[in-house]
């Protein structure tokens, strides 16, 4: 027999999570580091990668299923490995904020005041949002946020994906 060995849709994404999570926390460290971060043309370049990701498991996902993938396999791969990208890199984002440079967090506060007396916010203004913010600025909220957004993100993305690299097994075959 010829038959190739089949996978399923959650191992593909728990693999290729792993993978892109690993190269996105990679990446991360690099903004970190040269203090990139906070530039948001820079950083959006993270979503290519998480772009990168979902194709590489789709395309394995089918060369190990005979070619066939449907579009609700490609969504499964795609939120699973969202979920697990944003656990990886909310877990690292929070450590790395928190124990290695805490000063990141100060410096995107200073920038975010900036932005609000530019746009002309009153003290009062800039005050409430700033209190907001440090709500969500504690490790477990930014893992939190991190997997929240990962998740949503994959998933959105996995809707146009899927839907141009699904190709569903013939009925009567």
């Amino acid at each position: 027999m010829n038959e190739q060995q089949t996978t399923t849709p959650s191992a593909t994404g728990l693999r290729y999570g792993l993978l892109t999570g690993l190269v996105l926390v990679i990446f991360t460290a690099i903004l970190y580091v040269t203090d990139m971060a906070g530039n948001k043309l820079v950083a959006s370049l993270g979503w290519l990668i998480l772009i990168g990701g979902i194709v590489m498991a789709y395309q394995y996902f089918k060369r190990a299923n005979n070619g066939f993938m449907s579009y609700g396999q490609g969504l499964g791969i795609g939120t699973i490995l969202g979920a697990v990208v944003g656990l990886l890199g909310g877990i690292f984002a929070a450590i790395y904020t928190s124990m290695i440079d805490n000063s990141i967090m100060t410096r995107e506060m200073d920038k975010q005041i900036e932005e609000m007396e530019a746009r002309g916010l009153s003290e009062e203004q800039i005050e409430q949002a700033m209190e907001m913010a440090n709500m969500f600025t504690g490790p477990v909220m930014v893992v939190v946020i991190t997997l929240i957004t990962y998740i949503i993100g994959a998933f959105i993305l996995s809707l146009i994906i899927a839907a141009i690299m699904k190709r569903s097994q013939p009925e009567f075959e």
